[in-house]
């Protein structure tokens, strides 16, 4: 009989497929995220990775069109979502007259676009973003509670040393119409959002490609570097003079929110006015953020977004001004596992592995199911093989515990706890076991 040619198992570039002690990993970032926004009262939204193209495509065009998955199946015309902002909008537009507004919502899904991969960057990848909707308006304190919601996220994460860099597109907008430069407005924006990854000559070169004058180019750039402390920069900005009513919009705003951002209680060392941040995207129209690890600068904003006139101006005529950011979850877990810098409770998703000394395992079963009546997440290792491959297994899979089974053991009613990390090892009833092995969950 002719064997079969085999297929080479292989996984498509830009999608990408973590080891089990990394999806654990994974797993409790995004499960602390979760815990963060729900802390602040986000509700949770799932929506679907396929969607009506005429629907999701209907704000697309340029580069994110490209970069669509796209495709028919019968005389359906489908594509799968690029972000979670587009389909959030469809949503509240379809539900309008089922929701509570402000609404609040946080979701944590995958999302597709067919870029060319690079290291780090991938086609498939979670995104876990929050945004406020407001039915009309919406208070500017939800601009200045988004920084403390980013600062109680990043903490339960781990991290201590991170700066919320935050602006507000009125100022630049309001700056660039008092330089008469209105009309290439967001051309300038989108260089100077490159200040960081290119530096000040390379922007002074785009911008004098897209026409700008020496004499104007050199008054932007002296605008985006000025310096000082939050109350400073505000002081150096009211003492610019400038009469322009967006511009004079847009300060007394960055004013507001630094004011509460204070009340939120987020220390001014982890936030700070930064008026070279833009926000390429053209539908931000406030206040936009933009998060940085300061120990891990070579991963660029970790965090981002801001505030938006009318997320759904092309799905209803109703005004739904928001806020939001996004956390590009996949990204920033595969640049900290490549620094081997992601901060973990505990690396198994076992507390306690239930071994036999002899070919009998039946007694682990009843110590196993206590355990897990107990809430201790419970394994028991059911093949016949050497001791010492038992805790080789235990070893590698980090599980903290090993629960030991002999003859004696059996007769006194009693099981062997060895603590593989400091070699400890107890002889104890079920119920004090019990007790050791809850101090793993806490």
């Amino acid at each position: 009989m002719k064997e079969e040619n085999k297929v080479t198992p292989r996984t498509l570039p830009g999608f990408m497929e973590l080891l089990p002690n990394e999806q654990v990993m994974f797993n409790q970032m995004k499960e602390k995220i979760r815990t963060s926004y729900e802390k602040f009262g986000f509700l949770p939204l799932d929506t679907p990775v396929l969607e009506l193209s005429e629907v999701l495509l209907a704000k697309a065009g340029g580069e994110t069109e490209k970069q669509i998955y796209r495709f028919t199946k019968g005389d359906t015309d489908l594509s799968m979502r690029f972000d979670l902002t587009v389909p959030l909008a469809k949503y509240v537009s379809a539900n309008y007259g089922m929701l509570q507004f402000p609404f609040r919502r946080y979701q944590i899904g995958k999302v597709y676009r067919g870029e060319r991969p690079q290291k780090g960057r991938f086609r498939e990848f979670y995104q876990a973003d929050i945004d406020i909707i407001g039915d009309g308006e919406l208070s500017l304190l939800n601009d200045a509670e988004i920084p403390s919601i980013i600062y109680t996220t990043f903490k339960e994460l781990g991290f201590d040393n991170f700066t919320i860099r935050i602006n507000n597109r009125k100022l630049l907008n309001g700056f660039f119409d008092y330089l008469k430069l209105s009309d290439i407005s967001m051309d300038i924006m989108r260089c100077i959002d490159k200040l960081e990854k290119i530096g000040a000559d390379n922007v002074k070169s785009e911008l004098l490609n897209i026409g700008i004058s020496e004499n104007a180019i050199d008054q932007i750039l002296n605008f985006i570097s000025i310096s000082g402390t939050n109350n400073e920069k505000i002081k150096a900005l009211e003492d610019l003079n400038i009469s322009n009513t967006m511009f004079e919009k847009g300060l007394s705003e960055i004013k507001e929110v630094v004011k509460n951002i204070i009340s939120f209680g987020v220390p001014e060392n982890n936030f700070m006015i930064d008026l070279t941040i833009a926000r390429g995207l053209d539908y931000y129209t406030g206040t936009v953020y933009e998060t940085f690890l300061n120990d891990y600068k070579q991963i660029g904003s970790v965090c981002s977004g801001g505030r938006y006139d009318n997320l759904a101006e092309y799905y209803t005529d109703k005004p739904l001004p928001g806020v939001g950011i996004s956390i590009g979850l996949t990204r920033l877990f595969y640049k900290l596992n490549e620094l081997n810098s992601v901060k973990v409770d505990k690396e198994s998703i076992s507390d306690v592995l239930v071994v036999s000394m002899s070919e009998d395992i039946s007694p682990c079963l009843p110590i196993a199911t206590a355990f897990r009546n107990a809430g201790i997440n419970t394994e028991i290792y059911m093949n016949d093989k050497k001791l010492k491959t038992k805790f080789k297994y235990a070893d590698k899979l980090k599980i903290p515990y090993i629960a030991i089974l002999g003859e004696d053991e059996i007769k006194n009613n009693t099981i062997s706890l060895k603590n593989l990390s400091t070699g400890e090892q107890n002889t104890l009833n079920i119920e004090d076991a019990i007790k050791v092995l809850k101090n793993v969950k806490k």
